[in-house]
């Protein structure tokens, strides 16, 4: 039985007593459906017709009104085209807060465009990286990186919050990191998560960017067969979206004070360990931080986020950016699993982009404040 593992990502992560998401092919369920009844094992249909499902969320793209670049709808997914075009739009628009650069190029040629967000008000400023987007298929992740910019720029001049934290800070944002995964999953397959390199080997496309970081890589929570979902690449930062920006945060790792990474779905705001079950050693500051970001995100619609080492509050999981960057000395670093918990999986209605996004942005503005005061 060919099946689409949705949640967890690896099948080493099933145990009995979880629950399991899976995406089946319709044929295949026709004799899925009697196996798990016969094995006693209770399901529920949550998508019935997924085709469907993705149609309603991007078919009537090509004759929604697409306006101009002002009147950008952030209520909507994007394609990289489009994301790319606003990113230079806002770039020229508003010098004063935004510059934008290139780390480098994805395997496909693609250029890997961050912005620079904040007041030059001074010569050296701490900063924050966010990236969104590593797994192609979780489209909310850039969706928003994009919400975020907006806020920032929307509310400089009036949120006393967001103009102390532009002005003592700098926010380095890269809407989309898996830039050629986001275009295929645009175009080929909704469901796509990997990189797009090529594998001589095996006819297999991709490489899990969030396994292929120099730490503890290719170990437990990761695949080594290359077709594999969780593939960790044929060595650390084999894949260019990678090693840039790996390259990027090491040169500038005396700055970066904070990494945030966007992923779905879980409902989840996780902190290192991912690859071992072990206290980090700055763990009271890192634990009140997520502990006081997941109230704040709560106090919007009442969505209540679980919060932990990744390692005991998802899986264990080798090789993820989020300790790496804690290794490389960044002290804050979390990874978010935004929602859901699994009703609508990746296909998140546009309908709850606004809502997501409010309360996500509720909790990232409160972790930078939060380093902006002294954690003893």
């Amino acid at each position: 039985l060919q099946v689409d593992l949705w949640q967890p990502s690896s099948p080493f992560h099933i145990v009995e007593g979880t629950v399991a998401d899976v995406r089946v092919p319709q044929n295949t369920s026709r004799s899925l459906l009697p196996y798990l009844q016969q094995a006693n094992i209770q399901y529920t249909i949550l998508i019935s017709d997924l085709q469907q499902a993705i149609e309603n969320q991007t078919g009537v793209r090509s004759h929604r009104n697409r306006r101009s670049l002002s009147g950008y709808n952030y209520e909507v997914y994007h394609s990289l085209e489009e994301i790319e075009d606003w990113m230079h739009y806002l770039n020229r628009t508003y010098s004063d807060l935004v510059h934008m650069f290139s780390v480098g190029k994805s395997y496909e040629g693609r250029p890997l465009y961050v912005f620079k967000l904040g007041k030059r008000s001074r010569p050296y400023k701490k900063a924050v990286w966010i990236d969104c987007g590593i797994h192609a298929r979780e489209w909310i992740g850039p969706a928003f990186c994009q919400w975020f910019v907006k806020e920032a720029l929307q509310t400089y001049q009036t949120d006393p919050d967001m103009r102390k934290m532009l002005t003592q800070l700098y926010f380095y944002i890269m809407p989309v990191f898996n830039v050629d995964g986001y275009h295929f999953s645009w175009t080929n397959d909704r469901f796509w998560r990997k990189t797009r390199s090529k594998n001589m080997r095996f006819h297999c496309h991709g490489v899990d960017a969030n396994r292929n970081w120099k730490v503890k890589w290719c170990d437990e929570g990761a695949s080594l067969h290359p077709c594999d979902d969780t593939y960790c690449g044929p060595f650390p930062e084999s894949e260019p979206e990678v090693k840039a920006v790996a390259h990027f945060l090491r040169k500038h790792r005396k700055q970066i004070k904070a990494y945030l990474s966007f992923h779905a779905y879980a409902q989840m705001l996780l902190y290192p360990y991912s690859y071992k079950y072990a206290t980090i050693p700055n763990f009271n500051c890192v634990e009140s931080a997520a502990y006081n970001a997941v109230t704040a995100l709560q106090s919007a619609y009442g969505v209540r986020y679980r919060y932990g080492p990744a390692s005991s509050t998802l899986y264990v999981s080798s090789g993820s950016s989020m300790d790496w960057a804690y290794k490389n000395g960044i002290p804050y670093a979390f990874a978010f699993e935004l929602r859901d918990t699994g009703h609508f999986g990746f296909l998140l209605p546009e309908t709850l982009i606004k809502p997501t996004c409010t309360e996500t942005m509720l909790a990232v503005k409160n972790i930078t404040l939060h380093l902006l005061k002294k954690c003893h």
